[in-house]
C-alpha cells in the first residue's frame, strides 16, 4: 500500500508544484496561463496564499509531493471575506486514484473551521474529470462563460461551480 500525506505546503516543494503546474501550462487549456512559472513564482503564490490565512495543501504519495491544492480570495473587496476560489492539480501519473478528491476533503475542512461560507471553483469545459470530482465534492455549476478565454488559438468556456459550507442566512 502506497503511503499517502497531506501536509501544508513548504517553500522546498515551490520545485515540485512548477513542474506540475507548468505540465497543464504546456499540454491544457486547464490553465490560462501560457508561459512556464519557476519554483520562485510558486514560492511567492505559496506566500501570499498562505498570508492571507487561507491553505496551501500539497499530497505526497512515498515523499514525493505528486498535487496541490490551495483556496484564494474570491475578490478583494471586503464583502467577499467569506468566500473563496478553490484550485487542485495533480500529477498526470496520479490522477484518477482519489488524491484531489483527499486534498479537497482536507481543505475544505480547514476553510470551513476558519469560518469560510462559500467555495468557488472555475473550470475551463468541456473538462469532465473535473467537473466529476467538484461535483462529488457537492459542488453545484452556478455559472457558464463562453469563449472567455483565448488558449492554444483557439476560445475557451469557463464554469463555475459553488459550494455553499455556512447551511443558514
Amino acid at each position: 500500500m502506497e503511503s499517502i500525506m497531506i501536509r501544508d505546503a513548504l517553500q522546498e516543494d515551490s520545485v515540485a508544484i512548477a513542474a506540475i503546474y507548468n505540465d497543464y501550462i504546456d499540454n491544457t487549456a486547464i490553465s490560462f496561463e501560457e508561459a512556464r512559472v519557476s519554483g520562485t513564482d510558486i514560492q511567492g503564490r505559496i506566500e501570499a496564499v498562505q498570508e492571507a490565512g487561507l491553505p496551501w495543501l500539497v499530497v505526497e504519495e512515498e515523499g514525493v509531493v505528486v498535487g496541490y491544492a490551495y483556496a484564494t480570495k474570491w475578490k478583494e473587496r471586503s464583502a467577499y471575506r467569506f468566500s473563496v476560489e478553490a484550485s487542485v492539480y495533480l500529477a498526470n501519473h496520479v490522477k484518477g486514484k482519489g488524491l484531489g478528491r483527499q486534498l479537497y476533503e482536507a481543505m475544505f475542512a480547514r476553510l470551513k473551521k476558519a469560518g469560510i461560507r462559500t467555495i468557488l471553483a472555475g473550470i475551463t469545459l468541456p473538462n469532465p474529470a473535473s467537473v466529476a470530482l467538484h461535483e462529488k465534492m457537492g459542488m453545484k455549476k452556478v455559472a457558464h462563460f463562453e469563449k472567455v478565454g483565448f488558449k492554444f488559438n483557439q476560445w475557451q468556456d469557463v464554469g463555475y461551480w459553488q459550494l455553499r459550507l455556512g447551511t443558514s442566512s
